[in-house]
């Protein structure tokens, strides 16, 4: 039997429904705000805008919540010059929701105990899908994001690798607030992370 292959482009693929954009924001949040939960829970951190408020939320008594919100609003502006309204208000609600489903998990599993090793190799893992998700649905979690997908759209650079060297960042000022071990392994979370969407989302094979 011979399989059937579907060579339509992503140009002329049939645009997702409002219901599976819905579901797909649903989803790609749910898998975002539980890796995060999970990297939360070790005190490691992730590159973008979510590493970088899990990092403020260990140096100040404000909720990683609260902080996710606000480290993203700076880049809403860039986000509707760069790719319109639409997309920056799918990007606001995923952000709001990944505020809001972050402590929902701490709270369905108050006692849980995993390695650190597996929780920071999953919990990116899982962030990574979850992100892959939304820039499937015209989304995404704000902040690095955006500007990873405006350079692979206009400049063809790879999302993945864009978000990689803006992580490395944020992996590097940890180290003034978490051990180095710690650092380290959030390190190798986030190239995890950033190969899952650098495998995955590539200009020409998917675009958001």
């Amino acid at each position: 039997m011979t399989a059937v292959t579907d060579d339509r482009s992503p140009a002329t693929a049939p645009p997702h429904t409002r219901a599976e954009d819905v579901a797909g924001v649903l989803v790609g949040t749910w898998l975002a705000s539980f890796g995060l939960f999970l990297l939360h829970s070790t005190s490691a951190v992730t590159g973008g805008t979510a590493g970088l408020a899990l990092l403020l939320s260990y140096a100040l008594p404000v909720p990683f919540g609260v902080l996710f919100v606000v480290v993203n609003l700076p880049f809403s502006a860039l986000a509707v010059r760069a790719r319109g309204w639409a997309f920056t208000l799918r990007s606001l609600v995923a952000v709001l929701a990944v505020s809001l489903l972050a402590p929902l998990h701490a709270t369905a599993m108050p006692q849980l105990t995993v390695s650190p090793v597996y929780a920071v190799l999953f919990g990116d893992l899982a962030a990574g899908l979850g992100i892959l998700v939304l820039f499937r649905h015209r989304a995404s979690l704000g902040g690095f994001g955006v500007l990873a997908l405006l350079l692979q759209e206009r400049r063809g650079w790879r999302a993945g690798y864009v978000q990689m060297a803006l992580d490395v960042a944020v992996v590097v000022a940890s180290l003034a607030v978490v051990p180095l071990p710690v650092a380290a392994l959030s390190a190798a979370g986030a190239v995890v992370l950033n190969l899952v969407l650098s495998m995955n989302h590539r200009p020409g094979r998917y675009r958001a």
